[in-house]
């Protein structure tokens, strides 16, 4: 990575500039307290060379990641990405596109952003789109901020089968907030409805509910979103984009709004991001959807055209009652995505699901096949399920990677209860041969 590193006199001449005489006189409103006084023990500079060198030497310690069979999950997954996505995003006037702001100039994100929101109702089932979030648990966040201004409640009920990474920041987003979150288990890999209607009340803003959820299980939202519909609460739902193409979506359940992660659409695995927060909702919910709606027009001589229709932002007109999350960087993830759902189509995308579901179900089958594993729950699953072990998680996981196989994520991981489980993810990009290669390095523990 090339740099250049302020001197002393450029940095006398911004602190001139600022109205301060020295960094200690700039840093002089923070307490006391909170300043770090010790040593940080940095290293020494490196000269360019050998940064590059020393880079360069941590890099060859990556293995190929083509070289590794992936059967890993736990909401990113090793998806085909056809080569056009590549080809189209990487387009310079698509990959340094900043926030549309000037529709005169931007016809063509705008356009693309669009054909995004579009391609995502017609996945999710739902009347309207944003283009787009930072990632799901975002997305979810800012649903329940949603959930909380349109029933002025205060109360949230998260299911335990909701991935523990999106609970999480969850958690951040609500800290400064006056509501509460309120926790129902899922023993048998689904929600337990009983308990989640017993904690559905007059205070329940909405329920999150996640399907496929955590442990790769489809939730009853036929039975489930009623009752939640019946106490006034609202229904968030957190989804994979993929299963949409064989399950019925969100939408066809009366789902108030959906959620997910736009990483299988597209967006290849790397170092955990940048990934793509997807929001949808009903019609009726638009003015309360956080970030910006691209919507189609015509101009005064009757020609097509787009402009940014919503952008409830902060620094526009919505002030302190803004509902944005700022989410430009996460444009060109969109771009991606929608070049995957254009290229793939519908039927693509059903292919690819079927293909999923196929695969998985040969792969749990034969698993459970095995002396000392199980399948952890008989809920029905889509792509992902969980594997109970007496042989360890840990060296059926080791005995994986010594034949370059990822065999799963270690559910310990997020909960120490399930120590002895570990989560497989089959995806369309698995074979036959690949899975049957799974199976006989688990059996040789």
């Amino acid at each position: 990575m090339r740099y250049t590193q302020f001197a002393d006199d450029e940095v006398a001449r911004a602190l001139g500039t600022i109205g301060v005489d020295s960094i200690e006189s700039l840093f002089s409103l923070i307490p006391e307290a909170l300043r770090f006084r010790g040593s940080l023990n940095i290293p020494s500079g490196l000269s360019e060379p050998e940064l590059l060198e020393d880079a360069t030497t941590l890099t060859a310690r990556n293995r190929d990641c083509d070289q590794l069979v992936c059967f890993l999950g736990a909401g990113a997954y090793d998806h085909f990405i056809p080569t056009v996505v590549d080809a189209l995003s990487g387009q310079t006037e698509f990959l340094t596109a900043y926030t549309p702001y000037q529709a005169e100039a931007s016809q063509g994100i705008l356009q693309l952003f669009y054909e995004f929101q579009t391609m995502i109702c017609m996945l999710t089932g739902m009347d309207v789109a944003n283009a787009s979030l930072y990632e799901v648990g975002s997305a979810a966040a800012e649903a329940v901020l949603m959930a909380k201004g349109i029933t002025r409640r205060r109360e949230v009920i998260v299911a335990e089968s909701v991935h523990p990474d999106t609970r999480r920041v969850l958690d951040t987003y609500l800290h400064s907030q006056d509501m509460e979150i309120l926790a129902v288990p899922a023993p048998d890999g689904v929600v337990d409805e009983r308990a989640l209607s017993g904690a559905l009340g007059d205070s329940t803003a909405a329920v999150l509910l996640q399907t496929p959820n955590l442990f790769g299980c489809i939730e009853r939202l036929d039975r489930i979103v009623p009752v939640v519909h019946d106490c006034g609460a609202l229904a968030v739902v957190s989804t994979d984009p993929i299963a949409c193409g064989v399950l019925k979506p969100p939408g066809a359940f009366d789902v108030d709004i959906v959620v997910g992660e736009g990483q299988a659409l597209g967006i290849p695995l790397q170092y955990g991001g940048p990934y793509l927060g997807l929001l949808a909702g009903r019609e009726k919910f638009l003015r309360k959807m956080p970030g910006r709606v691209v919507g189609s027009t015509k101009d005064t001589e009757g020609r097509r055209g787009f402009c940014l229709a919503l952008q409830t932002r902060e620094q526009h007109i919505k002030r302190e009652r803004a509902t944005s999350n700022i989410c430009t960087n996460q444009g060109l993830m969109a771009v991606r995505a929608a070049v995957y759902m254009a290229a793939m189509g519908r039927r693509g995308i059903t292919e690819v699901a079927t293909q999923c579901l196929d695969k998985a179900h040969y792969a749990a089958a034969r698993i459970a096949e095995l002396d000392g594993y199980e399948l952890c729950f008989s809920a029905p699953f889509f792509k992902e399920f969980a594997v109970r072990t007496s042989r360890g998680v840990g060296a059926a996981l080791a005995a994986c990677r010594d034949r370059g196989i990822l065999g799963g994520v270690p559910l310990a991981r997020f909960d120490e209860r399930w120590s002895d489980r570990f989560l497989v993810a089959v995806t369309e990009r698995r074979s036959k041969v690949q899975i049957d290669n799974l199976v006989a390095a688990l059996d040789s523990v």
